[in-house]
């Protein structure tokens, strides 16, 4: 028996804070998304309301959701919203990484979905990439675009501390300092 340990925010704790979204702005430009979704947790049952809540004004209300399961422990076929119930759809063809919202009076929507234990920087980059109007990126392309700078920047932070744990010095293999003399205590350079 496996046990997963889910890192995000408690289903309770979820509930209280506002939804993170980036949305496109409205233009005539048709792009892969329309913005961003930033989910403080893998629970769509505490996640849904807020998220639906947010884009009742500027895109009416949502009635229907579907998502990938693979990015989401439990499915729910409903979940209740503003006393009204949201139905929720899964298929395992969608993009994992993509949140698709219909309504009756306006139509769909696709969202990337930033995983909620995304650190704040990534997140930042995310949404403000899902949300370039006439974006031709898909969700997937964006996470592993993420990834790789994500990668990029954790080599260059560690390149830099052993460089700084070296004392700036280019080391031997033999652990080293190469091209520098070691002078003694109380003498002076010549």
């Amino acid at each position: 028996m496996t046990t997963t340990l889910d890192r995000t925010a408690p289903r309770d704790l979820a509930a209280e804070f506002p939804a993170r979204l980036s949305l496109t702005p409205k233009t005539t430009l048709a792009g892969q998304l329309d913005g961003a979704w930033w989910p403080h947790s893998r629970d769509l049952a505490a996640e849904l309301p807020p998220l639906a809540a947010a884009l009742a004004e500027p895109w009416g209300r949502v009635t229907r959701v579907t998502v990938s399961p693979v990015r989401w422990p439990v499915v729910p076929h409903t979940v209740a919203v503003d006393g009204r119930l949201l139905h929720v759809g899964w298929f395992t063809e969608q993009d994992p990484d993509k949140l698709i919202l219909f309504s009756y009076s306006v139509g769909r929507w696709d969202l990337l979905v930033i995983p909620p234990e995304t650190v704040p920087a990534a997140a930042a980059r995310l949404m403000a990439a899902a949300a370039i109007p006439g974006g031709v990126l898909t969700a997937g392309v964006l996470m592993a675009n993420e990834a790789g700078i994500g990668r990029g920047i954790r080599d260059a932070v560690g390149r830099e501390a052993t460089w700084e744990s070296e004392g700036g010095a280019c080391m031997s293999p033999f652990g080293d300092a190469m091209g520098r003399r070691v002078v003694p205590p109380g003498s002076t350079w010549r």
